[in-house]
């Protein structure tokens, strides 16, 4: 009876399936990328990630244990050479299913399962991102703010709503600047007047 064994049997025999993972295991420390069915990928994972948490601490023992669950000396060295030290700053999580579709024979959901720390792409586009910043004329804080494109065209609304507000206050000032011009020099005019009539005056006296 099968009582209270909720593993995937994966339809083998345990011998069967011990080997199969195993072998699946090695290809994927030398690989680093499988692609595989999402029930052996999910198996895999529940195999693997404790023997590659066992490769963190490089002991005559620890290598032991390891090569008893693969079976391969030249995987086992590259485990403990070349993977180990990427993932030593990793607290488990170490692979990762990407789904890839159904396969077209038997429509089985397919996958590729990877060791994260060695697809080159996503870590690359990790470092390259950086939040998107933009100047506010409304001032206030210097902290750098990540925007949207729905909040760039906003911002864009309002700063043009503040030039035309910008510009019609300017035109404003400019014309009360301009009227005590205007009635200083109608101010002037008639003085001007009344010292001509005066000269006319004297001129006839």
């Amino acid at each position: 009876m099968r009582h209270g064994k909720k593993f995937n049997h994966l339809g083998r025999k345990s011998a069967h399936r011990k080997a199969m993972l195993s072998n699946m295991a090695n290809s994927l420390i030398e690989h680093k990328r499988i692609t595989t069915t999402v029930a052996k990928a999910k198996a895999l994972r529940v195999f693997v990630e404790p023997i590659l948490t066992k490769s963190k601490t490089d002991s005559t023992h620890s290598r032991r244990v390891v090569f008893s669950y693969l079976q391969n000396k030249e995987v086992v060295t590259e485990l403990f050479r070349d993977v180990a030290p990427k993932i030593a700053d990793r607290q488990g999580g170490y692979t990762r299913i990407i789904r890839t579709g159904n396969r077209l024979g038997d429509n089985a959901e397919m996958c590729m399962i990877e060791l994260v720390d060695f697809n080159e792409l996503m870590l690359a586009g990790k470092s390259e991102k950086k939040a998107t910043t933009r100047r506010s004329r409304r001032g206030g804080s210097s902290t750098a703010k990540a925007t949207t494109p729905a909040a760039d065209a906003i911002e864009e609304k309002v700063e043009e709503a503040e030039e035309v507000k910008a510009e019609s206050t300017e035109a404003t000032e400019e014309v009360v600047e301009e009227t005590p011009a205007a009635e200083s020099s109608a101010a002037e005019a008639p003085a001007t007047e009344e010292k001509s009539d005066d000269s006319e005056e004297e001129k006839k006296d």
